[in-house]
Order: C-alpha cells, then structure tokens, then sequence
C-alpha cells in the first residue's frame, strides 16, 4: 500500500531514491539498488542524532537544525543521489477507506473523490493535501470499487519537503509511515509461519517518545495506534542514576560507556517494563477488536536493540518475538560493515520501507 501526497511520482518510477526517515533523535537515510535474480543490495545507509527537541511528536520544530543535520548525513552517506522519499507520521495523516463506482476514471473518478472527502473529512479541503489510491474491487458490491483516502495538513507536508530542499536534495514521493512500515515487512514475512498468512502479527516500532504499534491480519492492516512509551524513559532512568545530563546518558548508553551496574541496575528493569507496556498495548487491541489474540510480536525502532529484548518480550507476553531485520535477505555493498548493519537494522525499518518505493511495480 502506498500514497504519494501531491508529489510527482509518475515520473519518478525507477529512478535511483533514498529512502528518509525523520524520527525524533535522528535522521536516517537508507540507498537499495537491483542487485539482479530479484534480490536487493543495499548500497548506503546513514544514521545522524538530531539536535535535542529539533523533532517533537513527529513536528519539526527547528527547520534548520533537521536541515543542517540532513545535509551532514547526506554527505557522509556517500552517494550522488539526491531525490529522496520520505514519510509523515501516521498521527498526522486521516486516511480512510471509501467505495465509488467501478465504472469511473480520470477526472470523473478525481472529482467523486474529492466530493467523498468533503463529507470524510473533518478540515477544509483547501487546508489539506489529498491523495487517493484504488485498492481493486469492493468484496460485498462488485460494481464499485474500494479507494483509500489520505489527507494531511499542508503545512505538515510543506515543513518536510522544506527541509529537503533546504539540505540540497529533492523530495519525490511523500509517504506514511505506517505504510512504510508495511512496505519493509514484505522483506521479513516469510520468515513467519504461513509467510504471515491467517496469523495476526504486531510489528511494534519503539521510538524515543512513543512505542508505533501496526498490526495487520492475513498480512493485511487492522490496527494502528501510537502507546506514551519509548527509548527516552531510559536515558532519564540513566541520567537519574548516574548524574549525567539526557545528552550524556544516550551518548554513554550508545559507547557502552555506562558502570558495570548498568545492565543489572537500570536496563533489566528497563526491558521488563517495556514488555510490560507491550503487553498492555496488545491487551487493548485484542479487547477492542474482533481479534483475540497477537501470533507474532516484531520489534523494531531504536527501543529494538536492546540485547535480548526479544526474550524478555517473549516471555512477558507469552508470544513468539522477533527482531526485524529487513536486510536480512539482501547483499551488501563493499563500503557496509555487516555487523554494524544487522545491529542498526531495527531503527533502520521505516527508511528501508521508503528506499523499496524505488521498485514499485511499474
């Protein structure tokens, strides 16, 4: 599933893209090529920390900073391409589901779109950046079809597209990252039972404010909601404990710099209640939907890598877990350590989503 919000896609089809993701702590950029035999390589990928508070809630509140910093891992990544696809929060876009009649296209289908999102809608057309997409046939009235509706305020998507022209590259295609999320779990659904069919997997996306947590059903989407829980309730524990300022914990977090204590005293009883939250967020979705229970757990985002947070959510929740890899199935280009990309891949999950976006079926 994929939406473009009023850029020009079209034209993009096959060109070379680099797949963004703007995230509260850093920027991410992820570069896929054809490897050939339908297999993917990945060519480059860059991590860089954001300025402190540069990204609240999923805004940019610094354009500059967010700027600055995407310029910088531009460079350090290492490419000459610059037309990026990138992704606006799940949390800023309304997207809905509506029927129209099979029998309409071009401009005659443009037009009951948009009178379907008028009455969908709950803002002003004029105040928003529309896109639809047909997803095929309706299964209860054959002679409509099903359309999937995407509005996101202008200035959500203008800030976004700022921000990269602003660091000298060009955004091409505008995403959500929910679906992104989808896009990258096409590359790890076969390592589950049934390749995912007839299971209900929860991929939980554990971010620095908020755990991201997409659940889809026979491989297709049910379920989307953002649970008050991330990364920065760990370097507050750490800060706390040892002194240090939330710009000190995370950089002697990340250098594993921390006293001998750390694991017994501050991350064990970290990584409990994190699956502890995960519990109750799942314990939400199957007390409000129809579904009763999660088969499969997939943990990625930064909260992700956490050494043995798989086993410790596991267990807590008494379901399979897994870390995701998206690259696990891809070849590697000569200038990435493996190591160093298996221990990223977690936090890497959306920007390999919006980097796939470059093989689109035709």
């Amino acid at each position: 599933m994929h939406l473009n919000i009023n850029l020009d896609w079209l034209s993009a089809k096959g060109l070379p893209i680099l797949g963004l993701d703007i995230s509260t702590t850093a920027v991410k950029l992820v570069e896929l090529s054809d490897a050939g035999k339908g297999m993917l390589r990945v060519e480059h990928y860059v991590i860089e920390p954001l300025p402190k508070d540069a990204v609240t809630d999923g805004n940019i509140t610094n354009l500059d900073q967010v700027a600055d910093t995407l310029r910088t891992a531009w460079k350090n990544l290492g490419t000459r391409v610059k037309n990026v696809a990138l992704a606006l929060p799940s949390s800023a876009v309304i997207t809905k589901k509506i029927l129209v009649p099979a029998s309409l296209s071009g401009l005659d289908l443009e037009n009951q779109v948009e009178a379907e999102a008028n009455q969908a809608i709950p803002f002003s057309l004029d105040e928003v950046n529309l896109d639809f997409q047909v997803l095929g046939e309706s299964p209860g009235s054959p002679d409509d079809v099903q359309v999937l509706l995407a509005a996101a305020h202008k200035e959500k998507v203008e800030d976004r597209v700022a921000v990269v022209e602003a660091a000298g590259l060009k955004a091409l295609i505008m995403d959500v990252e929910s679906f992104a999320t989808q896009t990258a779990y096409e590359q790890i659904a076969h390592l589950l039972p049934n390749s995912g069919a007839g299971q209900t997997v929860a991929i939980i996306d554990v971010g620095a404010q908020n755990m991201h947590i997409n659940i889809l059903h026979d491989n297709e989407p049910v379920y989307l909601r953002e649970h008050g829980f991330g990364g920065n309730q760990l370097n507050n524990e750490i800060s706390r404990r040892y002194g240090m300022t939330n710009e000190e914990a995370d950089s002697a977090k990340r250098r594993g710099t921390l006293p001998e204590s750390y694991d017994m005293e501050v991350l064990q009883p970290y990584s409990e209640t994190l699956a502890m939250e995960i519990g109750r967020a799942l314990q939400l979705f199957t007390t409000s939907t129809q579904y009763r229970k999660v088969d499969q757990i997939l943990l990625a985002g930064g909260g992700a890598m956490i050494p043995g947070i798989d086993e410790v959510v596991g267990q807590r929740t008494g379901t399979p877990t897994m870390v995701v890899n998206p690259f696990a199935n891809m070849a590697v280009g000569s200038k990435i350590r493996p190591q160093a990309l298996t221990a990223d891949a977690p936090s890497l999950f959306v920007a390999c989503g919006l980097a796939m976006r470059r093989f689109d079926p035709q």
